[in-house]
């Protein structure tokens, strides 16, 4: 009897095994080949599933943010206060900050090879932070302006590991400011 495969799920799990190899090696340094021996599968079955390595980057890009958003709003309330939101917020954010950081450094080398090759595949980058732009604008009942300014100071705590601060460090900074954003929101 011939072997079911859930082609979907099996795109899954060679999708998940791809982000430990991009960490390690970079985005740009590692092969098609070498991606598929890293997998244990054949270079044939690799370009069944994807037609090129950046198609595995878009899709890990896509599943990620999904995942990520999906997680956060089952367990966040949508009636509470502007700071208790902002509150569950900043715990999911620093409950996953080294998982974001790695991500984080992966999508600045795509995003490098995206440019010199010339690709538009970078757009995801894009049209992944205007999903969350959309979804945190619902959720927190702000101005899309103040959001940009939430995601920025997100996005600018994950390159604080260039500089060698603790996540000690990034507890305190994102508790700063967000009792500052707070305050600005309510003003306006």
């Amino acid at each position: 009897m011939p072997k079911i495969v859930d082609h979907n799920q099996y795109r899954q799990e060679l999708l998940s095994q791809c982000v430990a190899l991009f960490a390690e090696r970079g985005f740009g340094a590692v092969t098609m080949r070498e991606i598929a021996a890293s997998l244990g599968v054949s270079t044939g079955t690799l370009y069944h599933y994807f037609p090129n390595k950046e198609r595995i980057f878009v899709q890990l890009v896509e599943t990620y943010c999904e995942k990520d958003v999906a997680e956060f709003f089952a367990q966040a309330p949508l009636i509470e206060p502007l700071k208790s939101k902002l509150r569950r917020i900043t715990t999911f954010f620093l409950q996953r900050y080294l998982t974001y950081q790695q991500q984080f450094l992966i999508w600045i080398d795509f995003y490098q090879h995206s440019q010199r090759s010339h690709s538009q595949d970078w757009t995801v980058l894009q049209q992944s932070w205007q999903r969350t732009q959309r979804q945190l604008v619902d959720y927190l009942q702000i101005a899309p302006e103040q959001v940009d300014s939430l995601l920025i100071f997100l996005d600018g705590l994950l390159l604080q590991c260039l500089y060698g601060r603790s996540e000690a460090d990034i507890a305190q900074q994102a508790e700063i400011f967000m009792q500052m954003f707070e305050k600005a929101c309510r003003s306006d």
